[in-house]
């Protein structure tokens, strides 16, 4: 029997308990050279204590041609994924770069979509309503980069078929770009090259957009490391941010609501949790129906629930943290059908030392789950999910891999 030490947190609360993890004997299932074997702990008993309760072996997906993957999606309604692939292949800066479509039932790569042995790389941005990817180009002429964006409609179509052209196109930097499935529209946000940032709604397949409006460069710069979400309903731009820059000590989190038609905007403060004060908002993600939110901070290695409408909200510490803020999470998604939020800890604070972890909350901020067992890629690797299936991928345990899980 093997036994790991940790802490959880009930929700609304921080408490320090002395739990322990118990793992039962390991199931058929073993893990192969492409895959990772998967523990799945709940919590059971005294408060604080959680148990192994199931095993599984993840699927590990690696790109065709062995590059670093750079954005990935999966389609919510269908079998296929997409992604982006560049790795450097000369000393004079070469690079091999491609943009690969794959099944998620299978985990395999079905196509490679386009090869570039230039400067150029590509960027998966996200898959959208009715399986339409988009992929940013970044292409290298002399010392100058020309970004441009393209369209795959369908992403099973294999192949792009228009272009996305957001306003003033040559003077932007997409930051980030919510991958709503559920309606056409989503939201956008990036900067002019001055590092002024803007936000805008569009309808990614029609290459349509709204107003574009312009956001305080003091509370929504780079610097203060902005995470975007999408409230569909309401259509609102939702934006939780770091407004001194994640200061140890400073200002708390700010959550600032911006109607998209009109640029009106409303906002409140975070969550206190003295005495660091959160830092860094590292991952944000909304139910549009219910009208929660949810974030992660740097500092306290919490996860806070909000009410949108109200403006109050909660924290709830990762289990078996401690608040350490080695062991913060970082992505935070939502299954808007399942009301729940994942978060990924690139560091886990349960099961084995050293792995990487996703812990499953209720919207009540209640934790359902932690899975352990991923090796997952850099300090903030990506997480794609297919709420119907309860499936989803995260990177890792290589540069150029995915790995796939349930829960």
């Amino acid at each position: 029997m093997l036994v790991w030490a940790g802490t959880a947190v009930a929700a609304g609360a921080i408490a320090t308990a002395l739990p322990f993890f118990v793992m039962a004997s390991p199931s058929a299932a073993q893990p192969g050279p492409d895959s990772v074997r998967l523990y799945t702990l709940q919590p059971v008993g005294l408060r604080g204590s959680m148990s192994v309760t199931g095993f599984g072996v993840g699927k590990v997906l690696h790109t065709a041609d062995g590059g670093q993957v750079f954005g990935f999606d999966v389609d919510q309604n269908g079998p296929d994924g997409l992604l982006a692939s560049a790795q450097t292949i000369s000393p004079q800066g070469q690079v091999l770069a491609s943009v690969e479509t794959f099944d998620q039932s299978t985990v395999t790569i079905t196509k490679t979509i386009l090869t570039s042995r230039t400067m150029d790389d590509f960027v998966t941005y996200g898959i959208f309503a009715g399986d339409v990817g988009l992929v940013q180009h970044d292409h290298v002429i002399g010392t100058r980069d020309h970004r441009s964006w393209h369209l795959m409609n369908p992403v099973t179509g294999q192949t792009f078929t228009g272009r996305w052209t957001p306003p003033d196109a040559t003077n932007f930097l997409l930051n980030q770009i919510v991958d709503s499935q559920t309606t056409p529209t989503t939201v956008a946000m990036g900067t002019d090259f001055m590092g002024r940032p803007r936000v805008f709604s569009t309808n990614v397949a029609a290459n349509t957009f709204g107003p574009v409006i312009h956001l305080n460069g003091n509370t929504f710069g780079d610097g203060d490391a902005p995470q975007l979400a999408f409230d569909s309903v309401n259509d609102d731009a939702v934006i939780a941010t770091s407004p001194d820059g994640g200061r140890v000590g400073g200002h708390v989190p700010v959550i600032a609501i911006v109607d998209l038609a009109t640029g009106k905007a409303r906002q409140f403060d975070g969550v206190s949790i003295p005495p660091f004060f959160s830092g860094f908002v590292n991952g944000f993600a909304v139910d549009s129906a219910t009208g929660i939110g949810c974030t992660t901070t740097e500092l306290d290695a919490s996860v806070e629930f909000y009410t949108l409408a109200t403006g109050s909200g909660f924290s709830v510490v990762l289990p078996g943290s401690n608040g350490n803020q080695f062991e913060t999470g970082e992505a935070v998604v939502n299954d808007p059908i399942h009301k729940l939020f994942l978060v990924v800890q690139p560091n886990g604070s349960v099961g084995p030392t050293g792995d990487s972890v996703i812990d499953v909350f209720t919207e009540r901020g209640r934790l359902v789950k932690s899975i352990a067992g991923f090796k997952a890629f850099s300090v903030t690797p990506g997480i794609a999910i297919n709420p119907g299936k309860r499936t989803g991928f995260i990177s890792g345990p290589s540069q150029d891999a995915l790995t796939a899980f349930s829960y």
